[in-house]
């Protein structure tokens, strides 16, 4: 049940495109909330709750210094949401190998009909 939870909060925090742009920009290295904000075009105080969003769900992780808080990406949890992906995906091709096999099965029995 935790591990769902986890899971819930970093795909929510993924489900904004704002949020997902921001991951993008701190890829290339920590950011100052001022420079995170600089490409959108919102205030400050709407900017910091996606910043808060992605913190709550341990995406990215903040510092202070003085009045300037920096961000930067915290890779772990994006380690979580590749590998649930990867079990779905082995989920899903087992599926479809056994439905191909299927198909192939039915193509064999029209032909000799």
């Amino acid at each position: 049940m935790a591990q769902t939870a986890v899971i819930d909060d970093i795909f929510y925090a993924l489900s904004s495109p704002i949020r997902r742009k921001v991951l993008d920009q701190l890829a290339n290295g920590p950011a100052t909330v001022s420079e995170l904000a600089a490409p959108f075009d919102m205030k400050l105080p709407s900017f910091v709750q996606h910043l808060s969003v992605l913190e709550q769900g341990r995406l990215v992780k903040s510092h202070k210094r003085g009045r300037v808080r920096t961000y930067e990406i915290a890779p772990e949890r994006l380690k979580v949401a590749e590998g649930w992906l990867a079990e779905r995906r082995q989920v899903w091709e087992s599926r479809f190998d056994r439905f191909d096999t299927y198909v192939k099965q039915l193509k064999k029995s029209e032909k000799r009909s």
